[in-house]
């Protein structure tokens, strides 16, 4: 493999570099640049990606887009949800909530939607907004390593970045469990639950790029696709087997979930099971000390999105971030995670039942002039 050129400063918040490859075809890679914050996407970073994936996407010698992130930790720990509290905290919640939400959603959008081939390479953790980013690629790859959660119960937040979307398409009960409890999934989980395609060694990147490079790419996106699949494949079938996750492990522990029909009875389910199991222990667990109101929000989203397309899903989502700033559970939760870090938010609504409807109501009935999402395409 030749020389990566660079397409701009190597200390930037992203690295764009180009692969050339044997018929002059070339790849674009992306690497998220901010390992101290485990790549945690901020709103440069949003910019930066949109700009360089509209560019490409025009480029006819550019087959398909590599993005990965920096260092051996993580492809992306999630949002840049420090910079959202200090907007709460400074009284101007909404305005740089709409602003932050409605760019990396339309960043998300942009990759499930994008006429080339993208390929996620999902090592490290990956959650959250770093789970916006791979949702949406063609070819998401997980390795050993590979640490996925949607974690936003923690937080006073709930699974967005199109989760409304995506966790529908998780088997029964997946999704709704994973997003009360903000169960970590391993390489196999994610499989499992249909949020990764390959699950290939860590230490194969470098020659899976070369690989890469090796081959002579066209210029029809559905022809490279097709290709591009085949190569994961084989260095997928030249892995070491993933070991077993939760969700296979304790699926029918989760799907008695659905013997429920309403929020209390899966949520007290789900924090009565007693196990040794340190995965599913650590689940409940979070569950247990987690934002009631995000339980509300997580149970109603996956219910009000079924059978809505990707576009009015982000929509409906970005009208629930946006009210998230300004409701204090949001701010609270941030503030005893990662401010203070004391590890004891004090809820507004402490349970479940104490949460009011017309609260809950207030996250689905925003309303705009015109939506910032509107122009989605």
């Amino acid at each position: 493999m030749d020389e990566l050129i660079p397409l701009n400063n190597q200390d930037a918040e992203v690295v764009f570099e180009l692969a050339q490859c044997s018929n002059g075809s070339k790849i674009g890679l992306a690497t998220l640049n901010v390992p101290k914050a485990l790549n945690a996407l901020n709103l440069n970073m949003i910019r930066l990606l949109d700009k360089q994936l509209k560019h490409w996407a025009d480029d006819d010698e550019l087959a398909f887009v590599v993005l990965k992130g920096m260092g051996d930790k993580a492809f992306c720990a999630g949002g840049d949800v420090v910079s959202l509290h200090s907007a709460m905290a400074t009284g101007e919640p909404a305005d740089y909530g709409q602003t932050f939400f409605s760019e990396e959603y339309r960043l998300d959008y942009a990759i499930h939607c994008y006429n080339k081939p993208i390929v996620v390479w999902g090592d490290g953790i990956i959650m959250g907004g770093g789970m916006g980013l791979m949702a949406g690629a063609s070819h998401r790859v997980v390795t050993e390593r590979s640490k996925l959660a949607m974690p936003e119960i923690t937080i006073g937040l709930y699974p967005d970045v199109g989760a409304s979307y995506f966790l529908q398409k998780a088997p029964d009960n997946i999704g709704l469990f994973l997003g009360l409890t903000g169960a970590l999934m391993n390489a196999d989980d994610a499989r499992f639950a249909a949020l990764a395609d390959h699950s290939i060694d860590s230490n194969k990147f470098t020659a899976l790029l070369a690989t890469l490079c090796e081959q002579s790419w066209g210029k029809v996106a559905a022809l490279n696709h097709d290709k591009l699949t085949q190569l994961l494949k084989k260095f997928d079938g030249e892995s070491k087997t993933m070991e077993k996750g939760g969700l296979r492990t304790h699926l029918n522990t989760i799907n008695r979930m659905s013997e429920y029909s309403d929020l209390a009875g899966k949520v007290n389910y789900l924090t009565g099971i007693e196990s040794d199991d340190k995965w599913l222990a650590k689940a409940v667990k979070t569950l247990k000390h987690g934002c009631p109101l995000s339980a509300h929000l997580v149970f109603e989203q996956l219910k009000r999105a079924q059978g809505l397309s990707l576009k009015a899903c982000f929509k409906m989502e970005l009208g629930m971030s946006v009210t998230c700033c300004e409701v204090g559970e949001f701010q609270e939760g941030v503030r005893a995670l990662l401010i203070d870090k004391d590890m004891s938010p004090q809820w507004q609504y402490p349970s479940l039942q104490e949460v009011p409807e017309s609260v809950i109501e207030r996250f689905f009935n925003r309303q705009w002039r015109e939506h910032p999402l509107e122009t989605l395409v």
